[in-house]
């Protein structure tokens, strides 16, 4: 009996392989990807421009937090709190302002993620502290634009748990070349999560160059590029017809598809 349990748990594990490596479609990734690097050009800016904390990595944030608490640094403590504070509430206003849709959730999202980008290129040249703050809630509310039956299905802005994917497929296609196994649904399914990282850590590039040639004013190719792929978004949306049996999250063989 457990024999047949184990089993059937093997071939179930399989079987979700096998969808998740059909569900990570290319244009998805490209689309989620570009994302990414929005992010990542934001953190680049942020990090260089404010010393060292991080505007789309609360875990940065945290462990800056302790570390200033424990030296004495209280300014510095109430700076990596307040990004993180920042970056929740992002998550909670966006969650609520898309909670009631269904087709537009994403574009919606996007579209205020790029409105809080746009009003921090402009406090930018008045009030660097807030500039900061609304930069942190645009990448919380991003991340809502990737969600599924209220949880959000892809991390937009940190990548730990996608180098955890990538390792996983790495070490699954390692299996697979070894043993013959159908583990070899996992031989290419690595490429995607890498490039979801890359896309990050260029993005980072992008963003670093950008500001030590314009400074804050960096920030206006990222709030144009969001409402650019908003756009795109809202698009595809309403190009893709209603399916009142389909689950909220991205629709089969959309531009943003991606489990």
């Amino acid at each position: 009996m457990e024999v047949a349990l184990q089993g059937t748990a093997g071939v179930d594990d399989r079987e979700k392989a096998v969808q998740v490596a059909k569900n990570l479609r290319w244009r998805g990734i490209l689309f989620a990807g570009t994302i990414t690097a929005m992010a990542g050009f934001v953190d680049g800016v942020g990090f260089v421009h404010f010393g060292g904390y991080f505007l789309s990595f609360m875990s940065g944030n945290s462990t800056r937090s302790s570390a200033a608490l424990m030296t004495g640094d209280f300014a510095g403590w109430g700076m990596a709190m307040s990004l993180v504070g920042c970056f929740v509430g992002g998550v909670i206003l966006a969650t609520l302002i898309t909670y009631p849709l269904k087709k537009m959730r994403r574009p919606v999202a996007m579209y205020f993620s790029a409105m809080l980008l746009l009003a921090a290129a402009i406090s930018g040249y008045f009030l660097p502290q807030l500039t900061a703050l609304l930069l942190a809630a645009a990448m919380g509310v991003v991340n809502v634009s990737y969600s599924r039956s209220g949880e959000v299905s892809l991390g937009l802005t940190y990548m730990t748990g996608t180098l955890v994917k990538l390792g996983q497929a790495l070490g699954g296609a390692i299996i697979g070349l070894a043993t013959g196994s159908d583990r070899g649904v996992y031989r290419l399914l690595w490429t995607r999560y890498a490039l979801l990282w890359l896309m990050i850590t260029l993005g980072s590039l992008g963003g670093v160059l950008a500001y030590l040639r314009l400074g804050l004013g960096s920030l206006w190719i990222v709030a144009a590029g969001m409402l650019i792929w908003a756009s795109l978004a809202m698009i595809q949306e309403l190009r893709t017809p209603d399916d009142p049996d389909e689950p909220s999250g991205p629709r089969a063989g959309t531009l943003t598809e991606i489990s």
